[in-house]
């Protein structure tokens, strides 16, 4: 069975899942500045492949983090009070509100289908730079989707970290489907390390999870990524992995 699974840009994905339509990270803004508080700004460089006008109806969006408008923008947040339910983590459901809902690393949530059987969605731990970074970064998380009779799904969410990856693979390998979150951004204020995998990391990330195929995300549509899903490529190529790729 292939799990539907569409990147609409940036970090969006839409994936059906069980009969429901799950969203990630929301950004439908066109092209535009976004200044932070800190004074660094975020630029948008594409719009949606989809505009939100054309989405239809989502059961859920799993949120990674609200705290960086290339993963939650103006859009998206007004997107959020229409979705009957949200899962993040529990700093930006404290912030958020509304319909969200908090999922600490591990914990999981169960969902009914349509013909009757259960999603499960459970919190993937994510660490959004190198270690010790939270304080300036905040808190993120990925999702893992499971049900009985349908192949697993992992959504890394803003992750840096191939020793949280080690972990998931422990408990979840062999992933069916990996929607990894790529492009590689960097802060000078860290240092320069990765925020994100690089192509490198997203390709030792879908071995370590053994996936069947992967589906890279969050590589396009903003500035301050340093590498774009032809380095994606390029590394699964690199790394004898290139028929694993979904490229839509």
């Amino acid at each position: 069975m292939q799990i539907p699974v569409q990147v609409l840009g940036g970090p969006t994905v839409l994936i059906e899942y069980g009969g429901l339509r799950f969203l990630t990270d929301p950004t439908f803004d066109d092209p535009g500045d976004y200044p932070a508080p800190s004074g660094r700004v975020l630029t948008k460089t594409a719009p949606p492949r989809t505009p939100l006008a054309e989405l239809g109806p989502v059961d859920v969006v799993l949120l990674s983090h609200d705290q960086h408008a290339d993963n939650l923008d103006h859009s998206g947040r007004a997107l959020l009070a229409d979705v009957p339910l949200t899962f993040t983590t529990p700093a930006a459901a404290g912030r958020l509100g509304g319909t969200t809902e908090p999922l600490t690393p591990w914990q999981s949530a169960d969902l009914p289908r349509p013909d009757g059987g259960t999603v499960t969605v459970t919190a993937a731990p994510a660490l959004h730079g190198p270690e010790g970074s939270e304080p300036i970064v905040g808190e993120v998380t990925g999702f893992l989707l499971t049900s009985a009779d349908l192949p697993s799904v992992y959504v890394s969410g803003d992750n840096a970290s191939l020793d949280l990856v080690e972990e998931i693979a422990a408990r979840y390998a062999p992933v069916d489907t990996a929607v990894l979150f790529a492009g590689a951004p960097r802060l000078p204020v860290l240092d320069d390390a990765l925020l994100v995998l690089d192509g490198t990391g997203t390709a030792t990330a879908a071995r370590l999870l053994e996936a069947r195929r992967v589906v890279p995300a969050h590589c396009d549509s903003w500035a301050h990524f340093t590498e774009t899903r032809e380095d994606v490529v390029r590394a699964f190529e690199e790394a004898g992995l290139a028929d694993r790729l979904v490229l839509d």
